[in-house]
């Protein structure tokens, strides 16, 4: 069975772009760099160990992106062949340029992840996406070892074969010993309420597993001609999907033992909240899918602030939850550690609020149980 990105993600090939061409993911990539760049570090080899406490003042990164060599050179190739410009900032990443941004930033750990787009497939055959789950996993826990205290690691799934899936997560937890696992906010026409899904969640539910959420366009809106790429709008708006999807199809009050983490300060359920509640809050079946009613199942969910450190998203975000759910994310390497945390301490937010996000809620939620 060989899996076919194209019917997962649409006809556009790579959602993260825009479909028109190439001119708007090198618009993305420009954007990117106009946000503060990357200082990485471009040397292959070690680095002294006195710079890898330098700077360190405790803070968590829960949203941060790296990349395994064979993950890295499957993308490029299949970038390649579509004609489809690599990131800068992932052409230079390596572990030890990581670690040196993270001291400049002030972050004490970072918690690995993989970014959406283009996923684990590559229109791979069933056991080679396996194979490669696998060795994205590995290369993961590989990082947290020798860089002991300074990684943590949100393991892949694939999602779209439940039995190896479930057999991944059993490796994770029980062999790697993940803090917890990354998936999208879609696959294809799926979004992670339906029902195909339930097997994994039950086993996860029963793990009490923390679960983050990394959008990606959805296959039906990479086209639209907004005059914008689909990072812009529809990437966000894609969390927003996945988040009202998981409450209406009642997989967030099934699975009450679940700790769901979503990026991006939850897209824009902070603006669109009063709508859902408005439209969903007192439907027949609410009790089923919203049993204290549609804004408290929001605000028991946790939110990231990548890319959301700007005083108006974080204003809705912190008027619809407590600030004991929000928590520090920089969306590392596409956006620059430092600039992210300078950000959030500009936001004038209390000292204590402050420290919540930058560290005490993420200890919290990243504790073992």
């Amino acid at each position: 069975m060989a899996l076919n990105k194209s019917q997962y993600f649409g006809s556009c090939k790579h959602t993260l772009f825009s479909c028109s061409g190439c001119n708007a993911s090198s618009s993305r990539r420009n954007l990117l760099k106009g946000l503060g760049g990357i200082s990485m570090l471009s040397a292959m080899g070690g680095i002294p160990a006195q710079l890898l406490a330098q700077n360190v003042t405790g803070l968590v990164d829960t949203h941060h992106h790296f990349y395994p060599p064979a993950y890295q050179k499957a993308w490029f190739d299949w970038e390649d062949q579509r004609k489809i410009p690599h990131f800068p900032q992932q052409e230079r990443w390596t572990r030890e340029g990581a670690i040196a941004d993270m001291n400049k930033a002030g972050v004490q750990k970072a918690i690995l992840s993989m970014a959406s787009t283009p996923g684990v497939w590559f229109d791979l055959p069933l056991p080679k996406v396996v194979e490669m789950v696998r060795s994205v996993n590995d290369y993961g826990a590989e990082m947290v070892r020798d860089f002991k205290g300074r990684f943590g690691l949100f393991a892949a799934l694939n999602m779209l074969d439940v039995p190896s899936t479930l057999k991944e997560i059993e490796y994770v937890f029980d062999v790697l010993k993940a803090d917890g696992v990354g998936i999208q906010t879609n696959y294809g026409d799926k979004w992670p309420g339906h029902p195909d899904f339930a097997p994994i969640f039950e086993e996860l539910n029963r793990r009490r597993a923390l679960v983050y959420f990394h959008p990606l366009a959805a296959s039906c809106c990479g086209r639209l001609n907004t005059g914008t790429f689909p990072a812009v709008i529809e990437v966000p708006h894609d969390t927003t999907r996945a988040v009202v999807n998981l409450l209406l199809s009642g997989t967030l009050a099934k699975f009450r033992d679940i700790r769901w983490l979503f990026s991006h300060a939850g897209g824009t359920i902070p603006m669109l909240a009063g709508r859902i509640n408005f439209f969903h809050g007192n439907a027949k079946n609410a009790a089923m899918f919203a049993p204290n009613g549609v804004e408290a199942e929001l605000r028991r969910l946790y939110y990231d602030t990548a890319n959301a450190t700007h005083p108006a998203p974080m204003a809705a975000l912190l008027k619809l939850i407590p600030s004991t759910q929000v928590v520090y994310g920089s969306d590392y390497p596409y956006v620059a550690m430092d600039t992210q945390v300078t950000a959030l301490s500009q936001l004038g937010l209390d000292v204590q609020v402050l420290q919540q996000i930058q560290q005490v809620n993420a200890n919290r939620l990243l504790a073992r149980n």
